[in-house]
């Protein structure tokens, strides 16, 4: 078949990748003029499995409040007239309950574990380079509350095949050294060995590019503005490219991977998705001739920040802030970034010239992607990663060509069903 994929992020890119090995004529619609300008563009940069805990938690309405329009809050939500935003907290209430936060846990594992398979075999059959390191994760606390509701959560997770190792301060300094300036401050953390870091836009960019050797199309700088439909199936997507003509791009099949601009696009035509954005911070710094940033990836629990190496760089990123589709820089959120690493790493980086990014996560109220069939025959969702797209890309990607070929993945999911 030929297989239409809108959207040229992590998702969408791994999407076309497995579409083509599947044996289908694949062509990639973005409005960028390359892969992964978007919300892979500058992400925190984890593999983290082990941190498939969706938000919505039995605890989460509580501490939503305690952050409510506080401009440094981990997680921000800014209330909107508007039912898009109000049936999204509606549903986040919902899946707050303990059985639906279980049933997401076991989803998110599932499929974050399928995906590390998926990526490390493709690394295996391509040699892909994406400043790929395989160090682990460490969560690290300052507060005993926080570090004793961790050891609680992860056990949580072991059932479910994910192993998160107690540390005391002195065996987390020993991990990642960097860590000694903290050595009065921390309660202790939490290691998951087996998680990993990357760029996930250079890696987006270079399977990009090994799509376009095995023939995969890419259009770049073409806007979708319609999907076009013909009864119970899209006919076609109506595009503008960048010097003002128009085209309409017609598959056999179709597949939205638009990230937070899937739900604009959907409902026009009928569909509803329960993805909302939410709004993400980032800055690089470079560590060239700075000695001391962490080499193993980071996460402050106290904070809701990752540190990432990336080469020569240093990637801290974090907070989420719901209040609709802006993509305006928040000084007060990205400046407190920068703060916190100075903090904890001084002289690490370059930490007077950081370079600031925010991108809209696609996220569900339960944080499990939509992934599979939707009414119209031909037309697939693969969307609302929120934070881990690129823990879940791989996987994402592989089990989407299997629905669109008509096999069953090989991954213990949800599907989406028409």
């Amino acid at each position: 078949m030929k297989v239409i994929v809108l959207g040229a992020g992590v998702v969408g890119t791994t999407s076309a990748w497995y579409l083509r090995k599947n044996g289908h004529d694949v062509v990639v619609v973005d409005r960028q003029p390359a892969a992964g300008l978007e919300t892979s563009f500058a992400n925190g940069a984890q593999l983290s499995v082990s941190q498939s805990e969706p938000w919505a938690a039995p605890g989460a309405p509580l501490k939503v409040m305690k952050w409510l329009l506080k401009d440094d809050a981990p997680l921000l939500f800014r209330p909107r007239l508007e039912w898009h935003q109000m049936s999204w907290g509606i549903r986040f209430l919902i899946e707050c309950t303990p059985w639906r936060f279980k049933r997401n846990i076991r989803e998110m594992v599932n499929l974050g574990l399928y995906t590390r398979r998926c990526l490390h075999e493709l690394v295996v059959e391509t040699g892909i380079e994406y400043h790929g390191i395989k160090q682990g994760i460490l969560q690290f606390y300052t507060s005993r509350d926080d570090f004793e509701a961790a050891i609680k959560a992860s056990r949580l997770l072991k059932p479910y095949g994910i192993e998160r190792e107690e540390k005391s301060a002195e065996e987390a300094i020993a991990i990642e050294p960097a860590l000694h300036t903290l050595r009065h401050r921390l309660a202790g953390a939490t290691y998951a060995k087996d998680d990993e870091s990357g760029d996930a836009h250079l890696f987006t960019q270079n399977l990009a590019g090994l799509c376009r050797t095995r023939g995969v199309e890419f259009k770049y700088g073409a806007n979708v503005e319609t999907l076009e439909t013909e009864g119970a199936k899209i006919s076609g997507v109506r595009v503008r490219h960048s010097n003002g003509s128009t085209e309409t791009v017609t598959g056999d099949a179709y597949v939205c991977a638009m990230g937070s601009y899937s739900y604009l696009m959907l409902k026009p035509i009928g569909i509803t998705i329960p993805v909302y954005p939410a709004k993400g911070y980032s800055a690089t710094l470079s560590t060239e001739g700075f000695s001391g940033a962490p080499k193993v990836s980071l996460t402050d629990e106290a904070m809701k920040i990752v540190f990432s190496r990336l080469g020569n760089r240093m990637r801290i990123a974090g907070t989420a802030e719901l209040d609709g589709y802006s993509t305006s820089l928040s000084v007060v959120r990205t400046e407190m970034l920068v703060k916190r690493a100075r903090e904890l790493f001084p002289g690490a980086a370059d930490y007077d010239n950081p370079v600031y990014w925010t991108g809209l996560r696609p996220s569900t109220p339960s944080n499990c992607p939509l992934i599979g069939r939707t009414k119209y025959a031909n037309l697939f969702l693969n969307t609302g990663h929120g934070t881990l797209g690129w823990t879940e890309g791989c996987g994402s990607g592989a089990a989407l060509a299997d629905l669109v070929s008509g096999k069953v993945p090989q991954v213990e999911f949800q599907f989406l069903r028409a």
